[in-house]
């Protein structure tokens, strides 16, 4: 369990990465905030507590044993990027930067531009797959990292994900974890109503894997699921539950606010809500 004063910190964490993805957005004009507000408190355990991820990057002499983090819902770049600056890969100065011309930032990442971007993403779907790939080369090599792919619930409706799902189970890869950002929402509407993925669960069990459900905003629990994904025998999937657009009051549950820029005013009110967030 984490203490009070580990929780408070990534509260504030929490809020400091909130404020930079609209920040980001608002600045570029463009990019999708509902999908990246959602994550902030689960990315923020994992490289606060949970991922051995070296800032120094390749200059690190452990660098070959570091987990490797794949963002698979590229789109969710502006979340990636502040974590980034955070915990000290990038320049905070460079957030502004953000999907203009010249930029290493882009709307989705790339791994030949910026440290900590494990692989180039975007296309949905892709990442369970690179993550299996990766995670079979780490077994073969004995390396002990961990590989973590981050999802979305939309994405999931890639018939790619189910071959990767099958393919994990089947190598009984346990030093791979998926996090699912289970905010109901996608670009069209209700993930429900689009092409159901309920009981994802059962779904999920049924191609042997563990699955542990969460709130994705609770810390305690999401430091948890980690841990005990970690001590598993076959690969891990934590169905983390969230609101898309979390911490902005007109943003929250909208898909609207999937891919669109708020403006000044909008910037103005969401910066607001999220400073006075307890």
């Amino acid at each position: 369990m984490l203490t009070e004063n580990e929780i408070n910190k990534l509260r504030e964490a929490s809020k400091k990465t909130r404020m930079n993805i609209v920040r980001m957005v608002h600045s570029a004009k463009s990019g999708h905030p509902g999908g990246s507000l959602s994550g902030a408190d689960i990315l923020n355990v994992l490289y606060a507590k949970c991922l051995n991820i070296p800032a120094e990057w390749d200059k690190s002499p452990d660098f070959e044993k570091r987990d490797r983090f794949i963002l698979s819902k590229g789109h969710a770049s502006p979340l990636l990027y502040s974590i980034l600056a955070q915990y000290g890969f990038i320049s905070e100065k460079e957030l502004m930067s953000f999907r203009k011309f010249g930029s290493k930032l882009q709307g989705h990442p790339s791994k030949k531009l910026l440290n900590g971007v494990e692989t180039s993403t975007g296309s949905l779907g892709q990442g369970l797959s690179i993550g299996c790939g990766v995670a079979l080369g780490l077994k073969a090599d004995s390396n002990p990292a961990t590989v973590v792919v981050y999802t979305g619930d939309g994405e999931l409706q890639e018939g790619s994900c189910w071959e990767a799902f099958m393919e994990a189970g089947h190598q009984k890869l346990d030093n791979l974890i998926a996090v699912i950002d289970r905010n109901r929402l996608q670009i069209d509407g209700c993930t429900e109503n689009v092409m159901a993925l309920d009981n994802l669960n059962d779904k999920i069990r049924a191609f042997n894997w563990n699955v542990i459900e969460i709130n994705g905003h609770d810390y305690n629990q999401i430091y948890s699921a980690f841990m005990q994904a970690k001590k598993q025998t076959k690969p891990s999937a934590i169905i983390a539950n969230t609101i898309k657009g979390k911490g902005v009051s007109f943003m929250e549950n909208q898909a609207g606010w999937h891919g669109k820029a708020p403006n000044d005013e909008q910037l103005e009110q969401a910066l607001k809500e999220l400073e006075e967030e307890i």
